[in-house]
């Protein structure tokens, strides 16, 4: 049968492999939130694409600004019948709720605090801020929560945490036990915000552009009736310091030259509370299908298209998922974007990497098949001896095994140690032009028998003969040289002392032990011991002394380690060394 071309060339395991990771790299990192403040400075840009809203947006600030210290010419804090007189013309002015971003937790003058309360109670709907909860999770705001009640206000919360940077982009739901500033302004104007809109208790806030984009008129205008009804009317108003000596400005995603006033903040975030938090997270399925696809785009492309081409490609997608990002952002959903677009760059340098790693392994490919052709000629050679004699190839084996722990105990590196296990395989592969009234005899060969046996070492030379593969020559070398004797009285050639091949050396005395170790046709297995004095007593003589005495340092746990590797039968006494 035609064999079948395996489904998988190293190219496309090279692709399948970096798209696998830029998935899980991409996945993980979003599960950790390896990145948030990237990920924020995204939302940053996109605010900065959308640009301002001028839609009137039912929020108004009075700003405690430069201009009204020059006014009013007075220094901060202003007494507080001023703050009184600003809440009973915004109250008259029909402002729907009044948000008042001044902490008024400590007593001043009586009669100052009393317009105050007074001023408050008449307007009704108003907001106080603060900042502090005492340990019975109550307020000092106007005096305590009992003054509040009886004025008909609100204590909130006007803590805005902020992000890695110290840029403002959420407001809370509840903090300090108490509604967040936003939130109590909308409860105040006859509005809810359902806690649903909310996600791990804050919600981002939608922006309606850069500083000076809320409508703003100067508190001292306020203070002396100079501005039109109209600008409050039905309105929810925020009251709150914007010059910049009072130090209440704060980085937000929508500043860039200059910070927002805090004042501005509050009535973004009120806006925000006041319709709902528009913008809402994508499902988390969406940001995982966007990683995966953001991840296997270049990869799958690669199988069609050349490198250059798959990476245009991803960078067209790129930049259709930014758009599609910004139209979302645009509607009021916000798509994950910096961990799609990691997976898609982890996806597209892997792409670039595997196709030239793939390209590289392919034009290799033809040598290794022919590396693992000559291998796999020499196993299956190998395995026609076997098909002769069993045990011999059970021997074959472990050879293999024990020269390569012979090998690494001298010194040899991994490789070649590896290189020299799978050399042996055809250590007697010159068996095959034995004949079996020889190979298979039971007892002991007379002498021309004996010569004959002997010729399995040159007729495996001779079928080893001409490769330029440095197994196949190797392997050559054990098969002449394994019955070489230290001694020189060994066979084909008589080689003595190092002038032996040293992969014949340690072939020999592997080949020895195991074989004594093992039944033939013409002996019994011998017993362990007997083996290792038999080494012990031809050394020197047979084999290489120094290998013989490292081969001994680890030669009596080998029963143990290789005993699944050993056929063991009932032994007698040791009759002869012979080994053919």
């Amino acid at each position: 049968m035609r064999r079948l071309r395996p489904a998988l060339t190293p190219k496309t395991t090279a692709v399948v492999i970096a798209a696998a990771l830029a998935i899980g790299g991409g996945a993980v990192s979003d599960a950790l939130g390896a990145w948030p403040r990237l990920e924020n400075d995204t939302i940053d840009m996109r605010f900065g694409v959308r640009g301002a809203d001028r839609t009137p947006p039912g929020v108004v600030v009075v700003a405690i600004d430069d201009r009204t210290f020059s006014d009013l010419k007075r220094q901060w804090p202003f007494p507080r019948e001023y703050d009184a007189r600003v809440i009973s013309q915004l109250h008259a002015d029909g402002a729907r709720a009044i948000a008042y971003d001044v902490q008024f937790t400590e007593p001043t003058d009586p009669v100052d605090d009393m317009k105050l309360f007074s001023a408050v109670a008449r307007a009704g709907h108003v907001v106080l801020a603060t900042t502090t909860v005492n340990a019975a999770g109550q307020t000092d705001v106007l005096g305590g929560d009992t003054n509040l009640r009886q004025a008909h206000a609100v204590a909130a919360a006007a803590n805005l945490p902020a992000d890695a940077g110290g840029i403002i982009r959420r407001y809370p739901e509840t903090m300090l036990g108490l509604p967040s500033f936003a939130v109590a302004a909308v409860n105040a104007a006859g509005h809810a915000v359902p806690s649903t809109r909310f996600h791990h208790d804050s919600a981002l806030i939608d922006f309606r552009g850069p500083p000076g984009t809320i409508p703003t008129v100067s508190f001292s205008d306020v203070y002396a009736g100079h501005v039109n009804p109209r600008v409050f009317a039905g309105k929810i108003v925020v009251v709150g310091a914007s010059a910049p000596t009072l130090q209440d400005m704060h980085p937000t995603s929508t500043t860039r030259a200059a910070p927002m006033a805090g004042a501005e903040v509050q009535a973004n975030a009120i806006w925000t509370a006041l319709h709902a938090n528009p913008l809402q997270p994508a499902p988390d399925w969406w940001t995982l299908a966007a990683i995966l696809l953001g991840a296997c785009l270049a990869p799958l492309a690669s199988l069609r298209w050349r490198p250059l081409g798959s990476a245009l490609v991803a960078v067209g997608a790129a930049l259709a998922y930014l758009a599609l990002a910004q139209v979302a952002f645009n509607t009021g959903t916000v798509l994950v974007v910096s961990y799609p677009l990691a997976g898609w760059a982890a996806g597209t340098i892997g792409m670039l990497a595997a196709s030239y790693v793939g390209a590289f392994a392919e034009r290799n490919a033809f040598s290794r098949r022919l590396q693992e052709s000559q291998l796999e000629l020499i196993q299956r050679l190998a395995q026609a001896v076997d098909s002769r004699d069993s045990e011999t190839g059970e021997h074959v084996h472990r050879l293999g095994l024990l020269c390569r722990r012979l090998a690494l105990h001298i010194g040899w590196s991994p490789a070649d140690a590896e290189t020299l296990m799978h050399a042996t395989v055809a250590h007697d592969i010159g068996k095959i032009g034995i004949p079996d009234s020889i190979l298979l005899k039971e007892g002991p060969l007379d002498a021309g028998e004996w010569q004959t046996m002997k010729t399995h070492t040159t007729i495996g030379g001779r079928l080893l003969a001409g490769s330029n593969n440095p197994l196949v020559q190797m392997a050559r070398t054990i098969a002449l040289s394994h019955h070489e004797r230290w001694d020189g009285t060994g066979y084909p050639a008589g080689l003595s002392g190092e002038d032996i091949p040293l992969v014949g050396r340690i072939c020999a005395v592997v080949d020895v032990y195991d074989a004594l170790l093992s039944k033939r046709p013409y002996k019994e297995a011998w017993q362990v011991h007997d083996v290792l004095v038999e080494i012990q007593r031809t050394s020197g003589t047979h084999f290489d002394p120094a290998l013989v005495d490292a081969f001994l340092e680890f030669a009596p746990s080998l029963d143990h380690e290789l005993q699944s590797s050993f056929i063991r039968e009932p032994t007698i006494a040791p009759t002869h060394p012979a080994v053919i």
